[in-house]
């Protein structure tokens, strides 16, 4: 946390909300990203991140500046978007690049272009389908730490601090939820005729 920073907070926390408009700028676009993953469109994102903005800034004079600002902010972000789906009590679509990490893994996929025959197209959007469908059907504890890591890249540590809990339990949430949909996407792929996904060696 730089000087900047720490000044920006401390105007933040007498109620000054230019500075904390400055404050927050750098970190909107990430935030919004982790809201997108979670809540699966645009609308509900923009929603969420205009709700956390205004719970964090109601509740900056609580900050004990322990942590960096963005980790904290990150959480705010992540238990607003939590909190409305389970305020829904409905799964919704997350919305994905075209390649999605797993512990064995990249699973590829592409989507329709210009290019594809109609049954090129079909294979390519039903694939999309059953591979989004599998990812948003995890629980929430998986779904929510294969967000932070595979898609937006967050260390450990940092989901760790995001979720108030262990790294170790953000590894296990983490190998657990990757095996978990490998498993789900290897069947459904299968039972779809999809069954020709590839799947390339990484390591975490």
């Amino acid at each position: 946390m730089n000087d900047i920073e720490k000044l920006l907070i401390k105007k933040s926390k007498s109620g000054d909300v230019e500075a904390f408009e400055q404050l927050i700028f750098d970190y909107q676009k990430k935030a919004y990203n982790i809201a997108l993953r979670i809540m699966g469109n645009q609308e509900d994102a923009k929603d969420m991140c205009q709700e956390a903005f205004i719970r964090i800034f109601k509740s900056i004079e609580g900050f004990k500046e322990q942590s960096s600002f963005s980790t904290w902010m990150y959480r705010i972000v992540t238990n607003v978007c939590l909190d409305e789906i389970r305020r829904k009590k409905k799964n919704d679509t997350v919305s994905l690049d075209n390649t999605f990490e797993t512990q064995n893994g990249e699973v590829h996929f592409e989507t329709a272009s210009d290019e594809d025959t109609p049954e090129e197209a079909f294979i390519r959007t039903e694939k999309r389908r059953i591979i989004l469908k599998e990812i948003n059907s995890l629980s929430e504890e998986y779904k929510t730490a294969i967000v932070l890591r595979d898609i937006q890249g967050f260390s450990y540590e940092e989901i760790a601090n995001i979720l108030c809990c262990s790294i170790g339990t953000v590894k296990s949430r983490i190998n657990r939820g990757r095996n978990i949909l490998k498993n789900r996407l290897k069947t459904a792929l299968e039972l779809s005729g999809q069954s020709n996904v590839y799947i390339a060696e990484r390591r975490d």
